[in-house]
């Protein structure tokens, strides 16, 4: 009895001691996960400050340019003021030579308003009748309604749509007596001299009964302003 009594306690003993090494055991390997975790955790987010900071760095590298751009255009908006040529072409009532350069190439299509200064500047001969105007609304940018285009007649001249890469088609026939074509060479040099940018890409001279018929098919151009804007940017780890 004495043996077996020794021999049981012994086994207890063992038993005992595998469950204390297997709790041991266990606790360190949980220890030892935890800290890989924590470990990987702190070297992610260490990572993700770095690449924080360095958009911020790059949003104030940014930030200094754009200033230093700014005070040279201001520098170089006050020397074109000083230009000569830009100051006898300027329009009655401007102030500053640099609207001339706007004028030229304005930021909106606003083929409408084209349109009036066509008629009221360039088409506005007496001894000239207009037989066909149009002006195309600038497809994707415009309205393509009836309001949107300026026409004096239902006959289309020249046959290119309108787009919206910064470019205004149009075309016009006028008449005059044929004894009076300088009326016709004054158009054209008023066409050529114009401060707002033209291409005449299709011109017609015909001759009709007693008088001559000018067709005319061009675009004038725009450019689009730009819009510069600070944004958020979502940055993820």
């Amino acid at each position: 009895m004495a043996m077996q009594e020794v021999a049981l306690r012994k086994r207890q003993q063992i038993s005992k001691a595998n469950r204390t090494m297997f709790l041991w055991v266990a606790g360190a390997s949980a220890l030892v996960g935890i800290g890989i975790v924590v470990a990987v955790l702190l070297t992610q987010r260490g990572l993700f400050n770095e690449k924080i900071l360095a958009v911020k760095g790059h949003t104030l590298s940014t930030l200094e340019q754009n200033i230093k751009n700014v005070a040279t255009l201001k520098q170089q908006i006050q020397v074109m003021n000083t230009n000569q040529a830009l100051t006898d072409s300027m329009v009655p009532g401007e102030t500053q030579p640099i609207r001339v350069v706007l004028d030229a190439l304005p930021s909106e299509a606003n083929s409408s308003a084209f349109g009036s200064s066509l008629q009221q500047y360039f088409l506005n001969d007496p001894s000239l009748q207009v037989e066909a105007f149009n002006v195309d609304p600038v497809a994707g940018v415009e309205s393509q309604d009836a309001s949107s285009a300026t026409t004096r007649t239902a006959t289309p001249v020249g046959g290119t749509a309108a787009s919206a890469n910064g470019t205004i088609t149009f075309g016009f026939a006028v008449s005059t007596d044929g004894t009076n074509i300088s009326a016709l060479k004054t158009l054209l040099q008023k066409l050529e001299r114009s401060i707002r940018t033209i291409n005449v890409t299709n011109l017609k001279v015909e001759m009709q009964s007693k008088r001559i018929v000018l067709t005319v098919s061009g675009e004038a151009y725009y450019e689009p302003a730009v819009t510069v804007q600070l944004k958020d940017q979502v940055e993820k780890p």
